[in-house]
């Protein structure tokens, strides 16, 4: 053989070597690469995973939160009607008292007509701040409106009707401040 194709085949033996060995380092690398990204998409779940976890837990306390502010404005509020009715359920003997007096006054009495303007006047706030009266006379006993001091024979009411008022009842918004005082129709 020539000389040149012998040096030629010395030297194929050594690339193939090299060769080999660099597909090797090759492989290496290569699996060594994917074994990183492997790695580094299960840190990418578990950052996913945990940042859906965290902003679930945000969303719930958000919620939470709400329905905190929520029922704290609602009990405010009850707060807020029950010292109002209490207030009112204080003022509502004067009222009482100035009716009962306009009921015995005497005729053409300018100071007696200044009393009735009075009366009215405080009806009319009374009424504008929520509170009302409750109808009672001639209408069925309701132990939730009326309470009853008496129950006769009445031939003109039928039984279980309210005869007559003795102490009016009144009402803020659905909540009951005194109930009516009545006579009730055996």
């Amino acid at each position: 053989m020539t000389e040149k194709k012998k040096q030629h085949q010395e030297h194929q033996p050594e690339e193939t070597q090299e060769t080999q060995a660099e597909a090797v380092a090759e492989a290496e690398t290569a699996a060594q690469a994917e074994a990183e990204v492997e790695a580094l998409k299960k840190q990418i779940e578990e950052a996913e995973a945990k940042a859906s976890e965290y902003k679930d837990s945000w969303i719930r306390s958000q919620a939470e939160f709400q329905n905190y502010k929520k029922r704290l404005e609602r009990d405010n509020e009850t707060m807020r009607l029950h010292m109002k009715g209490d207030i009112i359920k204080r003022i509502l003997p004067v009222l009482d008292d100035l009716e009962r007096a306009l009921q015995n006054r005497p005729s053409n009495d300018a100071w007696a007509e200044g009393i009735a303007l009075i009366v009215r006047k405080f009806q009319s706030t009374l009424e504008s701040e929520g509170v009302k009266r409750i109808e009672a006379e001639g209408a069925v006993f309701d132990p939730n409106f009326h309470e009853a001091i008496s129950s006769e024979h009445h031939e003109d009411f039928e039984s279980g009707h309210v005869i007559e008022v003795v102490r009016n009842g009144y009402m803020l918004g659905d909540h009951v401040i005194r109930p009516a005082l009545v006579r009730v129709a055996q």
